[in-house]
């Protein structure tokens, strides 16, 4: 069997058995032209931005790439290179030059009592709205002409896959202003730069994150017909970045499916200094290593056994090695999407092609992606030939885009309650890294992927166990610190961990996933939820 990876710099007759480009590929179109128009604080500071990352002159890389220089680059360089700094002299040096952010301020906590759990989210969403912005000189910003919300802590930006589960809670509480105010700016990303980015800043622009836009446009009420041809327009535009060449395998039999990647082979700005200690252990090209964390990150599950090449270990990272279940399910939802606007539209050629392509991308789904013998849905690993081991929480998106019903989606209920319900809610995956999007962490995107297609599939029972004990872990943390945090322990019940950075309250997705979860109807185990 031989697999052909459809990338226009590669003879497809010298692949087999899908053997990768060695090195860095290059990215293609219009993807690198946009990513490489907007330069990114590593590329405009060089040796200045590398002696503060890889010195952790502060704790959070991200703190330096979010700072606003207060004079011109090369003057701020200019000094740089006169001076020989130690660690203590480069901050002060940096903090003479820059205006570095904090992180986003939430409300102080005690220990008396709780407003109830609703009553406490509504009064975060004034907290985590930001007004439109116009990024001062030099910042790694980009302009966002809508209100929108962050999903707090060092996260003070508007990203794109939390923005839906986000979204949940706004319509939940009643905020649609909100919600099509942050549609509007989304759609305006995509007509700027072709693609969502992973969030607004500069140095996110060479990557999205899980496409989720077709699904927010669901949440709308706008009914004009000049914004539904904007908004199509917008999706089809994203839809052609995600199947471009270098995202894309060709399988026997002709059926393509789409991979993460990102059109860098850096190190990411905000991660510089862990991005190049994982590259100097990894024995490999430093691009290639590069690229695949760059990849990881796109999946919004950063960083997490799927993508290792055995399993544990971050350095053996090769995300663009497999074909996601996530992203391909989401993939057939967006062509359906599609499909349906241009039918409502008059435009019958397009509709019959996306209906065509969606057609071909679920039976690719169901025979490349599923596990007969597991009862579950995995990623295929393009050089192995083989589904990656192991169930993960995403074996649940066939079953909320829509693609899998009937006794299919009863076998991944069976799967899911037996290998990934835990205590507190939906494990991530079966096996303990270290990585945050592993056992035993849950994340509140994941459980209500799950919840969402359960209940879709006509698996109540199940769903209703997810919610429940998941809304419990919301509800016992909040109840001992006052805080939603971003992700939880839901095998002890508590706080999550591991990751790149300290874990975070705000939090926009854990907010609008719990509003949403208890509108659903659920609450937990014979206790309040507050």
């Amino acid at each position: 069997m031989s697999i052909v990876r459809t990338c226009r710099w590669l003879m497809p007759a010298l692949l087999a058995g899908c053997t990768m480009a060695d090195g860095p590929r290059p990215a293609t179109g219009g993807q690198a032209m946009r990513s490489a128009a907007v330069p990114t604080p590593a590329d405009r500071f060089g040796p200045l931005f590398e002696a503060v990352q890889m010195r952790r002159i502060f704790p959070d890389g991200k703190t330096f790439v979010d700072a606003v220089p207060r004079r011109p680059d090369a003057a701020i360089l200019a000094d740089f290179r006169k001076g020989n700094f130690d660690d203590a002299a480069l901050k002060a040096f940096v903090l003479a030059n820059f205006d570095v952010p904090g992180l986003t301020p939430m409300p102080e906590s005690d220990h008396g009592p709780r407003l109830p759990i609703e009553r406490h989210i509504a009064g975060l969403w004034p907290q985590l709205t930001r007004e439109p912005v116009t990024p001062p000189t030099g910042s790694s910003a980009l302009a966002v002409g809508d209100r929108f919300v962050v999903p707090g802590g060092r996260f003070r930006e508007l990203y794109y896959w939390d923005s839906y589960f986000t979204m949940l809670g706004l319509v939940a509480d009643g905020r649609q202003d909100l919600v099509e105010s942050m549609l509007d700016g989304f759609v305006d990303l995509v007509e700027r730069y072709g693609h969502v980015p992973n969030g607004t800043r500069s140095y996110y622009l060479s990557r999205s994150q899980p496409p989720f836009l077709y699904l927010m446009m669901g949440l709308s009420q706008n009914r004009d017909p000049k914004v539904a041809a904007r908004r199509l327009a917008a999706l089809k535009r994203e839809h052609a970045f995600f199947t471009s060449p270098e995202r894309s395998v060709t399988l026997p039999g002709g059926a393509v499916l789409q991979h993460y990647w990102d059109a860098r082979t850096t190190p990411r700005d905000e991660s510089w200094r862990e991005d190049v200690e994982t590259a100097n252990v990894a024995g490999r090209p430093a691009g290639d290593t590069y690229r695949e964390l760059r990849a990881g990150a796109e999946s919004g599950w950063d960083f997490s056994s799927r993508w290792l090449a055995d399993g544990r270990t971050l350095a053996t990272i090769d995300t663009t090695s497999i074909l996601p279940a996530d992203l391909n399910s989401l993939l057939w939802g967006m062509e359906r999407a599609i499909a349906e606007g241009a039918a409502k539209a008059g435009d019958a050629a397009t509709a019959r092609d996306f209906s065509d392509r969606a057609a071909k991308r679920g039976a690719a789904i169901d025979r490349w992606l599923w596990s007969e013998a597991e009862g579950r849905y995995g990623d295929y690993d393009v050089k192995r030939l083989l589904l990656r081991d192991g169930v993960t929480a995403a074996t649940a998106y066939p079953l909320f885009v829509g693609l899998t019903t009937g006794p299919r989606a009863a076998r991944v209920a069976s799967t899911i309650e037996r290998q990934l319900l835990a205590p507190g809610g939906l494990r991530t995956t079966t096996v303990d890294t270290g990585q945050q999007w592993d056992k035993p962490n849950g994340w509140a995107p994941l459980q209500w992927i799950a919840v969402a297609g359960l209940d879709r599939t006509g698996n109540r029972a199940l769903a209703d166990k997810i919610a429940q004990r998941f809304l419990a872990s919301v509800a016992r943390e909040y109840a001992a610190s006052g805080k939603l945090v971003e992700k939880y322990d839901v095998e002890e019940v508590k706080p999550g961990g591991g990751g790149e950075y300290p874990l975070q309250d705000g939090f926009g997705w854990t907010n609008g996933v719990t509003r949403a979860l208890m509108v659903r109807g659920a609450v937990t185990n014979g206790a309040k939820v507050h």
